[in-house]
């Protein structure tokens, strides 16, 4: 009995022994192989950094603003009796746009005309009984109180009667109405907006560090989503002489010729206020650069190595960088990239420090220092 229970316990361990070799011998050679494997080269695109031309400018978003433009109202209340002009037209100074009911007040201008009238008569009269001694210096007096009193209230009457008719205060486009005849209209109603379009002005804020950067004349460019690819250059008009207190800004007013008429009050527009002389900067796509908490690194392509078959062997080298200013899809490189490095500029999500590469550059992240959107 003893003899088969040692016979028994003799091949169950060989039995397990067994196994836990099999498992041993498996686990070794799934490592030795996984330690063999190597992850394929990633695929990226390049770029040589190089130095370019590089105009120093600040950017803001600024509002379109008319040099001249107004809402027309009424000063006093009336009825309309016609309107002489047409939504959307060109109209001159001084033109005629709306007259207003003023028969009444015509009517008690004609009142008040034949009581000045008959009080210069009287006051003519009297002046000469007093050169007689015929009235006294104060009935004569009374007399010329009573005819100035009457002057006014016929020049008041004037007014108002003037008033019923409403010109235009300057040349320039009017935009749509809504009054039409037989409309009652009250003081401050308004009746068509008119802006005059030759000149615009833009309104737009810089922080109050780029003052030193910023004066009278200087130029600036405008671009608008209405004209894409297309610019407009102007000069800074006024700046105004008070900080915001609560954004630390200051108020910039830019100036732009309109002879075309194409910018309209109350757009929006990108502002860039060229600053400075040209200087020159290496520039890398922005694509290029991987921003992280602690700090902006790009991945340089390191040719070091040699692979088995004696050919250059491709590496990524992580490296951190100082990024400057941007201007479209390229950024100014401070600190970090040498002339000439070779670049990755896409692909950088797939790489580690020391990872192979190969690169195919067939397509490209874009590198325009101005790029323009895409036609539909």
């Amino acid at each position: 009995m003893a003899k088969r229970m040692l016979i028994m316990l003799v091949i169950v361990g060989l039995l397990f022994g067994g196994i836990f070799g099999y498992h041993a011998f498996v686990s070794h050679m799934t490592k030795k192989y996984m330690a063999g494997m190597k992850p394929p080269p990633v695929a990226v695109s390049t770029i040589k950094a190089e130095f370019h031309p590089w105009q120093p400018q600040l950017k803001a978003i600024g509002s379109l603003r008319a040099v001249r433009g107004v809402e027309v109202t009424s000063e006093i209340t009336g009825l309309v009796r016609s309107l002489h002009f047409k939504s959307g037209e060109e109209v001159r100074e001084g033109q005629l746009l709306v007259e207003l009911n003023a028969d009444s007040d015509v009517a008690r201008l004609h009142s008040l005309e034949a009581a000045a009238e008959l009080a210069n008569t009287v006051y003519e009269r009297d002046k000469k009984q007093f050169a007689v001694q015929a009235i006294s210096r104060a009935a004569l007096d009374g007399e010329e109180a009573d005819l100035r009193s009457k002057r006014a209230q016929v020049a008041e009457q004037e007014a108002i009667v003037r008033k019923k008719t409403i010109t235009a205060p300057f040349a320039g486009r009017l935009g749509i109405t809504t009054v039409n005849p037989g409309q009652y209209v009250n003081p401050g109603d308004k009746i068509v907006t008119l802006q005059s379009l030759d000149f615009v002005y833009v309104d737009f804020y810089l922080p109050q560090q780029e003052l030193s950067r910023i004066a009278h004349g200087q130029t600036i460019v405008a671009a608008t989503d209405t004209y894409p690819g297309r610019t407009f250059t102007g000069k800074i008009a006024t700046i105004n002489p008070k900080v915001d207190t609560d954004t630390r800004n200051v108020e910039v007013e830019g100036i732009f010729g309109n002879p075309k008429r194409e910018l309209l009050p109350g757009m929006y527009v990108s502002v860039e206020v060229m600053t400075g002389e040209p200087e020159r900067y290496l520039t890398l796509p922005q694509t290029a650069i991987t921003f992280n908490p602690y700090g902006e690194t790009v991945y340089i392509v390191d040719k070091s190595g040699k692979t088995p078959e004696g050919k250059p062997l491709l590496t990524a080298k992580q490296t951190f960088v100082t990024a400057g200013g941007t201007r479209g899809d390229q950024v100014a490189i401070l600190k970090g990239v040498k002339e000439g490095d070779t670049v990755i500029t896409s692909g950088q999500l797939k790489l580690k420090n020391g990872s192979v590469i190969v690169v195919n550059n067939k397509v490209q992240p874009s590198n325009d220092a101005a790029p323009r959107p895409a036609d539909e």
